[in-house]
This record gives C-alpha cells, sequence and structure tokens, in this order.
C-alpha cells in the first residue's frame, strides 16, 4: 500500500533584511522585533511580540471567524493535515501588537493559517504561508540476489600507459673509458713520446746522485 504524502508547513518571511524561510513543526512560534523571538521581524514598523503561531490538532476546516476553507490550490492539503496553525495578533497573553495584522487584505486578530494566506505586519513587512505536499521517500529492501555481473568484454589487464617511456629522472650513465676523447694535444704529446723511447731526464739530474 502507497504511503500517504507527507506535508510541510512553510512560512516565508520578507522584512529589512532580505527573505528568509521557516519550517513550522512546533506547537508555538512567538514572531516580533524582539531578538528572543522564535520568528524575528526586521523592522521598526513591528512590535516586539507582534503575533503568536498556535498549533492545533486536527484539520482545518475553516478559520476562527467561521468561514469554510478556500476553494482550489490547498483544499487537499488542508483536508489531509494532521494539524494546523493559528495565528493570533499580540504576545499571546491578551496584548495586541501596535499595527495589527492584515491578513489577505482583512484586518484580523485571529486566523487559522491556509496555503498561500499573505499576512502583512507593516509596511515592507509580510509572510507567506504555504502547505506543501511532498511524496514520501520510498525505500527499496535488499536483493537477496544482488549481484554483479562480469561482462566478457570489459576483462584484461589494464594497459600500462607509462610503459616503454622510461624513468625521465633517471640520469644517464657515466660514460667509460672507450667514450673519452684523448684527442687533447698535450695527450696525444704524451703517447708518441712513449712509443720513441725513454723521455730525457731533466737537466742537473746528475749533481744529485752521489
Amino acid at each position: 500500500m502507497p504511503s500517504e504524502p507527507q506535508l510541510s508547513h512553510l512560512l516565508i518571511i520578507e522584512d529589512d533584511k532580505g527573505r528568509r524561510e521557516f519550517i513550522l513543526d512546533a506547537p508555538t512560534y512567538s514572531i516580533g522585533r524582539d531578538a528572543k523571538c522564535d520568528v524575528r521581524l526586521v523592522s521598526q514598523f513591528v512590535s516586539r511580540r507582534h503575533a503568536t503561531l498556535h498549533q492545533m490538532p486536527g484539520i482545518n476546516r475553516g478559520n476562527s471567524k467561521g468561514t469554510t476553507p478556500q476553494e482550489g490550490k490547498g483544499a487537499a492539503e488542508a483536508e489531509s493535515a494532521l494539524f494546523y496553525y493559528r495565528l493570533v495578533d499580540g504576545d499571546g497573553k491578551a496584548k495586541p501588537s501596535a499595527n495589527g495584522l492584515l491578513v489577505n487584505g482583512r484586518k484580523l486578530q485571529v486566523h487559522d493559517l491556509q496555503n498561500g494566506d499573505e499576512i502583512i505586519f507593516g509596511p515592507g513587512v509580510r509572510a507567506i504561508y504555504y502547505l506543501l505536499k511532498r511524496d514520501p521517500i520510498v525505500t527499496i529492501p535488499p536483493d537477496e540476489f544482488d549481484i554483479t555481473l562480469i561482462s566478457p568484454n570489459m576483462i584484461g589487464e589494464p594497459e600500462d600507459e607509462t610503459a616503454g617511456r622510461g624513468d625521465r629522472s633517471e640520469k644517464p650513465p657515466l660514460p667509460g673509458l672507450d667514450a673519452l676523447d684523448f684527442s687533447d694535444q698535450g695527450i696525444t704529446d704524451f703517447a708518441l713520446s712513449s712509443e720513441e723511447g725513454e723521455a730525457d731526464e731533466p737537466e742537473g739530474l746528475d749533481n744529485f746522485i752521489d
């Protein structure tokens, strides 16, 4: 039996800092300018504790004013959601915000969020809520016959591309005597004098003989 699609609650914030996305899954979220808020709004036009989100169990069949859920996109997702979020103006302790909330162009104190809702907190500060459907991650059980097949055309040792190139870093051997050049004039004269006879003794050598 196929698994049911999973739903994600996404809140996109746009303020003086830019655009940010929040995945909603906690029971409660505080929204405002205070640095301790779960969803911080960067603007001087919003209150420190501007609004609060409460996770509500069950299916969202309408907002707190008793109107029916929006038709079209998001209607099927809302019917299959296990919980929804209720947006309340203020800090959640009966203290409202300074500017209030505009939800889809209407000023409301309480609203059950539906897919595509736009919330205005102040000039240049807004949020868009999406209820997204995600396909479940399907895991395939391991196959007991999971083996690797060998292709006959792929059998064989890999070729060595470096074979025959030699080691370029190897130094050439020193040349032997056969390779030496004896054509130098001094070495040639010495060889010729040795063949003709003994070399002449240096002059004055007799003076050193007893």
